[in-house]
């Protein structure tokens, strides 16, 4: 007979020590699923902890400051082991490790495995975008539920281009989604989201973003000036609307990392034997 069995799940903050309304967001999305899971948080860049992978089944890696192509020697070098690691848990078992990388994470975890080229952007990438499918995306789980395009919260000083095809062919990699269509520019669109594997899948947006998240954000006068700034009063009053819209941000929220972590899960229910119910 199968035996009920808590699944198990860390969290490895990348937020460098700073508070973050992304983690409150992310451990908001996590306790849906209570009693299934339960989660333990790991402080990867300020105090350099990682899981230890054997005590764990499911991963979500977060968005955090900073350039993703430096480190402080140790905290980076540990990280990269963790994802070889992983790696080869997957290959030599049968019941599998799933991560989800966020933003920082993904940046990470697209120059650890070589599939693209990590580069400065001109200027930050901040708020309410569009994001759009690829062929493969619309077939992938992760986004079911989701239009296309769906739209997601962008914050990233950095991005994810010139993709090596060759290397991706080689690994089974496949890009889900591309940053919006800007005809008015004639800057290469940034991949927003791969499939490293069938158990690793990564996204630059913040999927776990509430609404509520954001205006507490905004609350903050030097940060609300600062977006005003940047977008301009017209966009920064669209950005407003399209956080108070339904099928927006609250859908993205609803969807996308409920979707990651119900494949996480039937998966282990399947290759566990761990009941449901």
């Amino acid at each position: 007979m199968n035996k009920k069995k808590t699944i198990r799940m860390a969290i490895l903050d990348m937020y460098d020590g700073q508070p973050n309304q992304g983690m409150r967001c992310i451990i908001d999305i996590i306790t849906r699923f209570s009693p299934i899971i339960k989660f333990d948080i790991f402080d990867v860049r300020s105090k350099c902890e990682i899981p230890d992978i054997k005590n764990y089944d499911i991963y979500i890696s977060t968005g955090g400051p900073g350039n993703p192509l430096e480190g402080n020697g140790e905290w980076e070098v540990k990280y990269y082991q963790f994802i070889d690691s992983l790696t080869k848990w997957n290959v030599e078992n049968t019941e599998k490790k799933h991560v989800l990388f966020i933003c920082h994470s993904f940046q990470m975890a697209c120059k650890h495995f070589g599939l693209a080229e990590i580069t400065k952007r001109k200027d930050t990438s901040f708020g309410v975008m569009t994001i759009h499918k690829t062929a493969e995306g619309e077939k992938d789980s992760i986004f079911e539920g989701l239009s296309d395009p769906f739209y997601a919260i962008d914050s990233r000083d950095y991005q994810v281009i010139q993709p090596k095809l060759t290397v991706f062919k080689r690994k089974g990699a496949k890009i889900l989604s591309l940053e919006k269509i800007r005809d008015n520019v004639q800057y290469e669109r940034a991949i927003m989201a791969v499939r490293f594997t069938d158990y690793f899948v990564g996204t630059q947006y913040h999927p776990e973003a509430d609404p509520i998240s954001f205006i507490a954000y905004l609350r903050d006068k030097e940060a609300k000036d600062k977006i005003r700034e940047m977008k301009g009063k017209r966009k920064f009053r669209n950005m407003l609307e399209d956080l108070l819209d339904d099928d927006k941000i609250y859908k993205t929220n609803e969807t996308l990392i409920p979707n990651f972590l119900r494949i996480a899960i039937n998966d282990l229910i399947e290759t566990k034997k761990i009941m449901s119910n």
